[in-house]
């Protein structure tokens, strides 16, 4: 990958005029180009410097421009090539300089991307930005595997959670309201950390009997997802050797998706 480290600044603006640059934010989507928003494909094809990250990927990178600086800032589990910190400092610094940049991430960036945290820095730091919105992975796992996120007879509340339980993470949680009957909860980053998921929403209420399913590399090339219950789900994916990036979905609208899997076409 590339690492900032090998590449030289890309140019100020002009000495003296104390402009900032531009950051945009933008939301890659959950892997194919073409499913990139028209807006997202324009900024990238203009782009001058990218920061982005490990799920981006080379099919949207291909459309950055060939004196484009792209600087690879990717997180994976257990393997950081910078710390969010570091990448907040950097963002700052070539911003500051002038340096119209793109942060560019997988799915949508304001949704388990970090964006939050990024947006309130430069708002802090007086730095214009624009936010690009992506089809996130929840919304690319669900259409692409075949189970509606919401459904009238099924789900009327979808809540998108995160799987990455560390430490008092864990403890954070809502776990009362997860478990709640009549919802969709996606997590995010839940492959580690499925059996403890599944066992919390059985504490707090959910049958072992809840339709339970992981999509793994939603809408890529090599998309799996396996269908279970909260009972069974764990060993299931343990048994098919699942791997990150993979989404949970639980709900009663996973039942659904043996009959939409029946004709439903695949976008790759």
């Amino acid at each position: 990958m590339d690492d900032f480290r090998r590449f030289e600044p890309v140019p100020a603006a002009p000495e003296g005029s104390g402009q900032p640059g531009k950051v945009t934010l933008v939301g890659a989507g959950p892997g194919p180009v073409d499913l990139l928003t028209v807006r997202a494909a324009r900024v990238l094809g203009e782009a001058q410097a990218v920061l982005y990250d490990h799920l981006v990927s080379a099919e949207v990178l291909a459309l950055l421009g060939p004196c484009a600086q792209r600087i690879y800032v990717g997180k994976e589990s257990a393997c950081h090539s910078m710390p969010q910190a570091d990448i907040i400092a950097l963002m700052l610094q070539m911003a500051r300089a002038g340096t119209p940049l793109v942060r560019l991430k997988g799915g949508d960036s304001f949704i388990f991307g970090r964006g939050g945290e990024e947006a309130v820095a430069l708002a802090q730091a007086g730095i214009p930005f624009e936010v690009v919105p992506g089809v996130s992975a929840a919304q690319g796992a669900g259409a692409c595997a075949g189970i509606p996120l919401t459904h009238r007879d099924h789900a009327g509340t979808l809540v998108l959670a995160t799987g990455h339980l560390r430490g008092e993470h864990e403890a954070a949680l809502d776990w009362p309201l997860l478990a709640r009957p009549r919802q969709t909860v996606v997590f995010y980053m839940g492959v580690a950390t499925l059996p403890t998921i599944c066992a919390q929403l059985q504490a707090h209420g959910l049958p072992g009997r809840t339709p339970a399913a992981i999509v793994e590399r939603a809408t890529m090339p090599g998309q799996r997802c396996i269908t279970g219950t909260l009972d069974t789900l764990p060993a299931l994916a343990l048994a098919q050797k699942v791997q990150a990036p993979a989404l949970v979905i639980v709900g009663e609208v996973v039942a659904l998706q043996p009959v939409l899997a029946q004709t439903l076409v695949p976008v790759y």
